[in-house]
């Protein structure tokens, strides 16, 4: 939060460049003074109209593709919920107070999303950079200027040709990033005498996918392991450290005593890998013959126990900062809870209860009621519920690991 307040709406309208507000419906909801001038327009001109009823195409030359470019373009954004740069693009603008006559103008534009907190596109930010001047500086006889537009033309097609190559790439990335936390992630198989469901859902957008993972172990003396992280970062990078540090606390849990002293193991073994600072994880593990969990969270949200009288225990009593947050190596905290035959423990990373601009209490609570309202499902059923409650319906920009365990 800025120390200043800021009139945001002030600060859109100095905006020194030529911008909009659209709707996903692209309808004006706002315009600049740059743009106004340059379009010499009146704001009530605009405002609550469709953006291409005010700024039609050119009817009378059918090379005109300005229009249908910048559709596609916001179809993109509103699709994808990613900013679109466009290549230079000549639209043509009807003439202020003579209408059906068209001025050839150029443009560069982009276009940027607005999300909302649950990751869907709320506004759309147009911004119109005019570069007429500089074209017709350019081109002097018609040989000339024939050459120009031939040029922009190519470098266009260009520009367009190196960003779907871009796209493939990243769609590339995402593929193999999948495939990598697929075959390092544990598939489900029953955890002691009892069923556990594990999801994960990969973030949208082609670089999004993350680092959460989850982990589950039977250990000596009738105890189960159970854990989750999350690293910090996208990509292969984020994927390969999760591969890293799953398996090391995977190990360490099974020779530590306790789950405190398995996350003191993996934060040491943390500082010798980059890119693992600063990831979150919980590990707790499952005494069955005393109906009691024990447990220790590094920076990591809450695990979730579900009582079967529908009352939701966040256990929060042994959090402590992520790894390798502190300088030098400190005990961890551990605490333990006595749970009943029935209960539900719940493990998850925070893109399930997590939204932009919201307070983590409030996602807490979403997943508390969600579980109250599922508390007669069986693992697989309530797992599925609680994606389908929890996630956006467009899918969530951060990934999801969730495990459930029906005690």
């Amino acid at each position: 939060m800025s120390a200043f307040p800021i009139d945001y709406a002030a600060v859109f309208q100095a905006l020194p460049g030529a911008a909009l507000l659209l709707t996903p419906e692209f309808v004006i909801a706002d315009a600049n003074e740059a743009l106004l001038r340059r379009a010499g327009r009146e704001r009530r001109d605009l405002i609550g109209r469709l953006l291409f009823d005010v700024f039609p195409g050119n009817p009378d030359d059918p090379d005109a593709s300005g229009m249908r470019n910048l559709r596609a373009s916001l179809e993109r954004v509103v699709a994808t919920g990613a900013r679109d740069s466009m290549a230079l693009q000549r639209y043509d603008v009807e003439a202020p107070g003579r209408p059906g006559t068209f001025e050839e103008r150029y443009w560069s534009p982009v276009n940027v999303p607005v999300l909302d907190a649950d990751g869907r596109v709320r506004l759309i930010v147009h911004r119109a950079e005019e570069v007429t001047e500089i074209v017709r500086a350019g081109a002097g006889d018609t040989g000339d200027r024939m050459r120009m537009e031939a040029d922009l033309f190519t470098r266009a097609q260009d520009l367009q040709e190196v960003n779907e190559r871009l796209r493939r790439a990243q769609v590339r990335e995402r593929e193999v990033v999948l495939a990598l936390q697929e075959a390092m992630l544990p598939a489900p198989r029953p955890v002691g005498h009892h069923r556990a469901a594990v999801r994960y859902r990969p973030a949208v957008g082609a670089l999004n996918v993350c680092g959460d993972w989850y982990d589950l172990a039977d250990l000596p003396g009738d105890r189960t392991a159970v854990a989750v992280g999350d690293v910090v970062g996208h990509g292969l990078a984020a994927a390969c450290v999760m591969g890293q540090l799953r398996s090391a606390l995977s190990a360490a849990a099974r020779v530590a005593d306790g789950p405190a002293r398995a996350l003191e193991v993996l934060g040491i073994y943390a500082r010798s890998v980059d890119g693992a600072e600063s990831t979150t994880a919980v590990q707790t593990v499952i005494h069955w013959s005393t109906h009691t969990l024990s447990y220790s969270s590094a920076g990591h949200p809450p695990p979730a126990l579900l009582h079967p009288d529908g009352t939701v225990e966040l256990l929060d009593r042994a959090t402590d900062p992520p790894l390798g947050a502190r300088p030098e190596h400190v005990d961890r905290p551990e605490a333990q809870v006595a749970f009943a035959d029935g209960a539900v423990l719940v493990l998850y990373t925070d893109g399930l209860i997590e939204r932009r601009h919201e307070d983590i209490d409030v996602g807490l609570a979403r997943l508390a009621e969600a579980l109250a309202r599922h508390r007669g499902a069986d693992a697989e059923t309530l797992a599925d519920a609680l994606l389908a409650d929890l996630l956006p319906p467009g899918g969530a920009t951060d990934d999801a690991a969730l495990v459930i365990v029906r005690l």
